[in-house]
């Protein structure tokens, strides 16, 4: 049962949340788990089809606008809908609200990427049937949303089959939650509807942006049937009518394409890739070829609990389903199964997501990255417009290289976004040793990002420091010096000399002229990096998040009513600034990220310290306290912790999961996994390993590539097992001893007493 997630409520609130759990998608298009038919009468349904990065702008309306406050936002849009499909019989419609279920059953299968639903159902006027409603959308042709559905009725039965093609279609909103857009909503309109030969054609355009996104969807049935075709108020529809008391299978290929990845041939590239498609089973056989290596590859066994083995998998899944694979798309914070922050991209994929697929899936990390590295003139002209002279500042939302944050404060202020991604190319580089991914993308963004930290840093008492930020901690804006951005710009500042000592010779000489090296700014850096400030309390014996946090009054989280959390929809932001209370893990993930240099019991104590004041309000921050928790030997707490990251959406804790899932939630449950409770880190010496095992679980198994190795981790109860699937031997640390292991050989060590 692990492989499958099965839910059948049909409450009103359960059925949005279907419709993102079940939501399918393969990185390019995403299909929320929206029934065919749809629901019955004054219900509601958030239908949704999403192509990564395919938006439009809208204007963001201030009540007073300054200098550099941006003017329009990008939105991700809701596409063209192709899921929709009738079914009536002797001219009552097969609705899951009319006539009688006799049983029903809805199932994600996570090993073949398939959802099926079945239902036996009995027609008002007394006709029962069995239907199948199968679908995918396919990870090897990226295009291609595939559709069956299997009806065997029971008696012979006027059967009238219905597909349908939508291109009038509008995005959600809900004006109570500022998570979720709550305007604009219709962003597209129909160019093209059309039926020809055997296909329905649609095509829509966006009304700014001017991108099209076109589908062209063709069908076919099992047994002869007449076909009519509709076309109506930007809708294209097909009706096939026949009458059988047989099986009948019908299917549907819709294949969608869009400006950025077709060109302006999106009609003639549409038909070339469904004339290639093959049916049903052919298309399904390899959607699981495909999952079947996938989880070969990233898979991740718990012994000793099935409902967490179930919640993994679906994380995994999910990550796989939302990463974009192109270059030109990254990882919407909802994936592509909702609309909630309107499909934009944050820091969430650098730091939660993108070391699953840097360990696991490095050729899908590496587009990720390119995707950020082709923002960097996008980043160097913000930059600009903030008043820099020098240096690139990444933006806090953005889909195709735009600052789309209109609250400044929680948004564009957060300057560590440039070290996030900083970061993530280290981390890259690490992990895959590719000299030459530093000569074609490291080098210049780190040199970019550096001069970004010299330009708005300053020297007071021999230290450099970095004033008016906000860190992580979005219930804390706009401090000198937190933290986690300064250390994390120590480690930018640091990497870039290192980039350039690293690609030397003919290509830093070629590097340092078109990048307009000065002679001393390698040197002002180091120096920086160097001296840079870190605060400190004494009095606490920890690292203070800011100049000002540990001067504040403790917010009464004890106190707190349970219906004034997440306190950002309950408090003015002005009265969350002026306590010590914590969104999310702010110090604290700057000690998981960077460790190095940082006392033990500074780490415990800062570790207990905030926790205290940390409500975790944003699903990015368990999965970190998880793991330093496993970092500081509480493997209890550790075990706490991660327990509510593991089952968040399946079991919507959070009760938003109908706005889309939480994509650095799941990337942060493997990482509390691999990085927590394996104890996992990479720098420059290589892989270093301190595992502990959760009472609760009988043995915990993974695998990661790393430079060229493909290596087995297994957590028994009484021993660490290490083996090397694929690759030269390889040396790891295992807490303070190194071990070498050998292609076919295992390498078993103990637990740390």
């Amino acid at each position: 049962m692990s492989w499958k997630v099965t839910n059948n409520e049909r409450s009103q609130d359960q059925l949005l949340v279907n419709e993102s759990l079940f939501a399918l998608g393969n990185g390019f298009l995403g299909v929320r788990g929206n029934v065919e038919e749809g629901y019955g009468e004054g219900m509601i349904s958030i239908r949704g089809t999403y192509i990564n990065a395919y938006h439009d702008e809208t204007p963001i309306e201030y009540g007073e606008k300054l200098h550099a406050f941006p003017e329009t936002q990008q939105k991700l849009v809701n596409g063209i809908d192709a899921q929709t499909i009738y079914i009536s019989v002797n001219g009552e419609r097969f609705s899951m609200s009319a006539g009688t279920i006799h049983s029903f059953e809805r199932t994600l299968h996570m090993d073949k990427g398939q959802l099926i639903r079945n239902v036996d159902w009995e027609s008002p006027s007394g006709i029962r049937m069995k239907l199948m409603f199968s679908r995918f959308v396919s990870m090897t042709t990226k295009e291609l949303f595939m559709q069956q559905v299997e009806i065997e009725p029971e008696e012979e039965a006027d059967i009238v089959i219905t597909a349908e093609v939508n291109g009038s279609v509008t995005n959600f909103s809900d004006p109570g939650d500022p998570r979720v857009a709550s305007g604009h909503a219709e962003r597209l309109h129909v160019t093209d509807c059309r039926a020809e030969g055997r296909s329905l054609l649609v095509t829509d355009e966006t009304y700014e942006t001017k991108l099209e996104m076109h589908v062209h969807s063709m069908s076919e049935v099992s047994a002869p049937a007449d076909r009519t075709t509709e076309i109506k108020d930007g809708r294209a529809a097909e009706h096939y009518s026949l009458k059988t008391g047989e099986r009948i299978v019908f299917t549907r290929w819709n294949v969608f394409t869009d400006t950025y990845r077709h060109g302006e041939s999106l009609q003639e590239r549409a038909e070339n890739i469904i004339r290639k498609c093959g049916s049903f089973d052919e298309e399904a056989a390899k959607q699981q070829a495909y999952l079947t290596r996938f989880w070969e590859e990233a898979g991740l066994k718990i012994e000793g609990d099935d409902s967490l083995q179930q919640g993994l998998r679906f994380h995994l899944y999910h990550l796989l389903q939302s990463a974009g694979k192109d270059g030109v798309s990254n990882i919407p914070a909802k994936g592509l199964s909702g609309e909630g922050y309107e499909g934009h991209y944050f820091w969430d994929t650098e730091i939660y997501m993108l070391p699953f697929f840097q360990m696991t899936q490095p050729e899908i990390a590496l587009q990720l990255i390119k995707y950020r590295y082709s923002l960097l003139g996008a980043a160097k002209d913000r930059a600009r417009e903030v008043g820099h002279e020098k240096g690139a500042l990444f933006p806090w939302r953005t889909i195709t290289g735009g600052e789309c944050s209109a609250f400044f404060p929680a948004g564009t202020a957060q300057y560590h976004i440039s070290a996030d991604i900083a970061y993530s190319f280290i981390q890259y580089y690490l992990v895959t040793g590719d000299i030459s991914f530093v000569d074609e993308y490291m080098l210049e963004v780190l040199t970019e990002v550096s001069r970004l930290w010299m330009d708005m840093g300053h020297y007071k008492g021999g230290t450099f420091r970095i004033d008016d930020v906000t860190g992580p901690d979005e219930y804390t804006c706009i401090v000198n010096n937190n933290y986690y951005t300064n250390v994390m710009a120590r480690h930018s500042l640091q990497w870039a000399v290192k980039s350039w000592e690293l690609i030397g010779g003919d290509a830093a000489t070629a590097w340092k002229e078109k990048l307009q090296l000065e002679e001393g700014e390698l040197a002002a850096w180091q120096e920086a990096a160097d001296r840079m400030y870190l605060p400190y309390n004494e009095e606490h014996g920890i690292h203070a998040q800011d100049d000002t946090f540990l001067q504040k009054k403790v917010w009464d989280l004890e106190n707190t009513p349970d219906e004034k959390f997440p306190l950002l929809l309950n408090y003015h932001p002005l009265t969350l600034y002026r306590y010590q209370v914590c969104k999310q893990a702010d110090t604290v993930l700057g000690h998981f990220l960077l460790e190095e240099g940082v006392d033990e019991e500074v780490m415990r104590r800062s570790y207990d310290y905030y926790e205290k004041v940390t409500t975790h309000d944003s699903s990015l921050s368990y999965c970190i306290f998880s793991m330093m928790a496993a970092r500081l030997g509480d493997t209890e707490k550790a075990y706490d912790y991660f327990i509510k990251t593991a089952r968040l959406d399946i079991d919507n804790t959070h009760k938003n999961t109908k706005d889309g899932l939480h994509l650095a939630n799941m990337g942060g449950t493997w990482l509390a996994l691999v990085y927590g409770f394996a104890g996992l880190r990479v720098d420059e010496n290589g892989l270093r390993f301190r595992p502990v095992l959760p009472k609760a679980w009988e043995s915990m198994a993974f695998r990661i590539r790393y430079q060229g190795r493909f290596l087995e981790v297994e957590l028994g109860q009484d021993q660490i097992t290490y083996r090397l699937l694929d690759g030269e031997d390889l040396s790891i640390d295992h807490f303070e001893t190194s071990v070498t292991v050998q292609a076919g050989k295992e390498v078993h060590a103990s637990y740390q007493t």
